[in-house]
């Protein structure tokens, strides 16, 4: 019960939601600048999202892969590691649960996890060579994951022509119907959104994200690594081997983001001229929720509706998408900046606190 307490505690709570409400003023007041009206867009925003079953099925569809990228990159922050290749790792796992799905021909109860399986191996053998580089030759893990994201996205586009691409079209072959991960039945629920089971799998990741760090001996490991490498090696805990497992199991989940893009989305993969950037993003889902399971459970949520709800903005408020953007920038720049913030709760934390004793009095 303390835990939650101390998950669910006023400063861990105000700062994040303090943070949104700047970043939602800040985009309000740069829209009046340049010509717009918040109220009009906001409203869009909100309307977009929740106007219709599809929009919520598409939302949800959009918050999976930040809730996985998120999930990767606050794993391995736990452990003391900043992991900015999880868009690498999102690719390869597309890549892998593609090879699987287009290339063999299973039973769907075993094609469908071992397309999920090899794709989520992918993205942990991605990451775990960034821990290997780290832990065996001192490889700083930020230079190493930035470039292994471009290596993956340069491979993911040869293997796609030399053994899926579809001639004539710039994207792979369908994968199998036994490889699909989707949802009819919820998809037909929600106006045809795409839907899988991408989201209950994420939430389950969350789950598992807690329960290794808090509840197994490894997890603590992890986690006495990233707040004192040097107490932790003399504790006697191997700091090579769990710079490595952190990254792997980081790396599990970046790639579950991209199998499912794949398996339970689109149902194929596309030669890509860049990245998807939802690696990038998983960054701030992970920061804006305090790199706990939970907080970025709630992160992925508010930045998927942004995402999908800028839509809405565009279309139905003539305000460009580039907003949102900014707002989801001063978000970022109002949790980085925890002084400002605290500047502004304490107070108010601190006049609570006194009329409370006042009226136990």
């Amino acid at each position: 019960m303390d835990k939650w307490r101390n998950i669910f505690n006023p400063s861990s709570v105000f700062v994040p939601l303090g943070a949104i409400v700047l970043g939602l003023i800040s985009g309000a007041v740069i829209m009046l600048l340049g010509g717009y009206n918040p109220v009009d867009a906001y409203q869009a925003l909100f309307e977009k999202v929740f106007g219709s079953p599809y929009d919520i099925g598409e939302t949800i569809r959009t918050i999976t892969p930040l809730l996985f990228t998120g999930l990767a990159v606050g794993f391995t922050y736990r452990a003391g590691l900043f992991n900015i290749g999880a868009d690498g790792q999102y690719i390869m796992g597309m890549t892998g649960a593609a090879i699987v799905g287009i290339k063999l021909q299973l039973p769907w109860f075993i094609h469908a996890p071992l397309a999920v399986l090899v794709g989520a191996l992918f993205g942990g053998l991605w990451a775990a060579l960034v821990g290997y580089l780290k832990a065996s030759r001192g490889v700083n893990e930020v230079i190493s994951s930035i470039m292994l994201n471009w290596i993956a996205l340069y491979l993911s586009n040869y293997l796609l022509r030399a053994l899926l691409l579809e001639p004539g079209q710039q994207r792979s072959y369908f994968i199998h119907e036994s490889a699909s991960v989707s949802i009819g039945w919820l998809s037909r629920a929600l106006e045809n959104a795409r839907m899988d089971w991408g989201i209950f799998i994420g939430l389950i990741g969350a789950v598992v994200f807690y329960f290794l760090l808090w509840r197994t001996k490894q997890g603590y490991e992890l986690r006495a690594v990233g707040l004192n490498p040097d107490a932790a090696r003399y504790a006697g805990i191997n700091i090579k081997s769990s710079i490595v497992k952190s990254m792997f199991i980081g790396g599990v989940f970046a790639g579950l983001g991209g199998v499912f893009e794949v398996l339970g989305v689109f149902h194929y993969q596309v030669l890509s001229a860049a990245s998807s950037g939802y690696g990038f993003d998983g960054i701030a889902v992970a920061l804006l929720g305090g790199n706990h399971p939970v907080g970025i459970v709630f992160a992925s949520i508010l930045f998927g509706t942004l995402t999908y709800g800028s839509a809405g903005m565009n279309f139905s408020a003539d305000v460009p998408t580039e907003i949102v953007r900014i707002v989801i920038g001063a978000v970022i720049f109002f949790v980085a900046s925890h002084g400002i913030i605290q500047g502004i709760v304490k107070p108010f934390l601190a006049s609570r606190r006194k009329l409370d004793r006042k009226g136990a009095a």
